[in-house]
């Protein structure tokens, strides 16, 4: 069972949402404005496993809750739900800290199974055969059935697109790859999409796995192009 907050002002959308998580097995909180969500995350007593997340919110846009829980260093899962299909706003979701997005309308079923997938973290998204369940390079440990990672700071507990990204990484070892290679990989997005996001996740990897993230010795900038990693 887990907890998920649902972050929504349409009250029969939340309420819907509500039922059919519920109908899961999970608990549900409902937020009407990004304000309360904000509260709710960041001082309030329940510790939540997944949020869902509109982008537009009185009081407090989704955006802004994104990116007030992540500079927090609350990296719980955000699964965005907007109603512009516009990729701007979601590569502005994504920068701030989303982990996954749908547009609205949405199928329940799309987003019951994207839920499902972002709260899996005792199992990897259906790897191949050649897929890294864990790796050691360094003084790090990877588990990626556990989604966490070992390393100078401790124990860290990896949301799914930054343990995906690093497994993109480490499955081209030794080779740069592009960064519109690493957005289609990891985000789902156009290569040719215009975003900082991979630089954004790069650098809170390297804060995780560099003894001196200023000086990187696994995830290297290869100027121009995009990153490689080296064991």
């Amino acid at each position: 069972m887990s907890n998920i907050l649902v972050v929504e002002d349409e009250s029969h959308i939340a309420e819907g949402l509500r039922f059919n998580l519920e109908a899961e097995g999970h608990e549900v909180e409902v937020a009407a404005d990004g304000r309360a969500a904000s509260d709710a995350l960041l001082g309030g007593p329940r510790r939540f496993d997944l949020v869902i997340l509109d982008l537009m919110l009185p009081a407090m846009g989704g955006v802004e809750v994104a990116r007030r829980v992540r500079a927090a260093g609350n990296f719980v899962p955000i699964l965005m739900l907007t109603a512009k299909d516009d990729p701007g706003d979601v590569v502005r979701g994504i920068e701030e800290g989303a982990d996954d997005y749908l547009t609205k309308p949405f199928v329940l079923d799309e987003l019951l199974a994207r839920v499902r997938a972002l709260l899996r973290r005792r199992r990897w998204d259906a790897p191949g055969d050649d897929a890294p369940r864990a790796i050691e390079f360094g003084a790090v440990r990877v588990d990626f059935d556990r989604f966490e990672l070992e390393g100078p700071q401790g124990k860290i507990e990896l949301t799914t697109r930054e343990a995906a990204l690093l497994r993109a990484l480490i499955e081209r070892e030794g080779r740069a790859v592009r960064r519109g290679e690493l957005l289609e990989v990891v985000w789902g997005l156009r290569p040719e999409t215009r975003t900082r996001v991979i630089d954004t996740f790069v650098a809170r990897l390297r804060r995780y796995i560099e003894r001196d993230p200023a000086r990187p010795q696994h995830i290297l900038s290869v100027r121009g192009h995009g990153y490689k990693f080296i064991r």
